[in-house]
């Protein structure tokens, strides 16, 4: 089976086994649907669990999963990366993609000259993701991912066309 990590667990909530997740997903409210499987990465081992509850709280997802009751069993979760089956990873729209899919591209300027790789995709809170681009040489830089930087991503080919403007190395 393949995992996506989907958030981190910061905190415990209450003493009724929530946990406080820093999210890296657009679709909490399907990742944490009642019932959905989760699994929690701990000492290199992907511990299943079912989701029994979910809501929001001051931009954090707060789940309580089956048999974590209470903070006492909760608490062994701090830090631990949570994750999903690839499997139930949903269709997105055309032209768009996950972080995932964009990583390993090949960032190429208008004229089709190789830039570099892009190593990450990097969430900033309320404002657009930047993709971190490492060139040849070692040398990295961000470019943010909106429309008039990110020209044409062929998911086939792999490649990301970019607009380098000035200053942006």
């Amino acid at each position: 089976m393949e995992y996506i990590q989907i958030g981190k667990i910061i905190n415990t909530h209450g003493l009724k086994g929530e946990l406080k997740i820093e999210s890296w997903s657009d679709f909490d409210e399907i990742r944490y649907k009642k019932g959905k499987m989760v699994y929690i990465l701990m000492n290199d081992e992907y511990l299943p669990f079912k989701v029994r509850s979910f809501r929001m709280h001051k931009g954090f997802p707060l789940v309580t999963l089956e048999g974590i009751q209470d903070i006492n069993l909760a608490e062994q979760y701090k830090n631990c990366v949570i994750c999903m089956n690839a499997d139930d990873r949903h269709a997105l729209p055309k032209g768009e993609f996950y972080a995932d899919e964009l990583i390993g591209m090949t960032a190429e300027d208008e004229e089709g000259r190789t830039i570099g790789e892009v190593v990450s995709v990097e969430e900033t809170r309320g404002a657009q993701k930047n993709l971190r681009i490492q060139m040849a040489e070692g040398k990295e830089f961000l470019l943010p991912d909106i429309p008039y930087f990110v020209l044409h991503i062929d998911p086939e080919k792999r490649i990301i066309r970019i607009h380098m403007d000035e200053g942006l190395l």
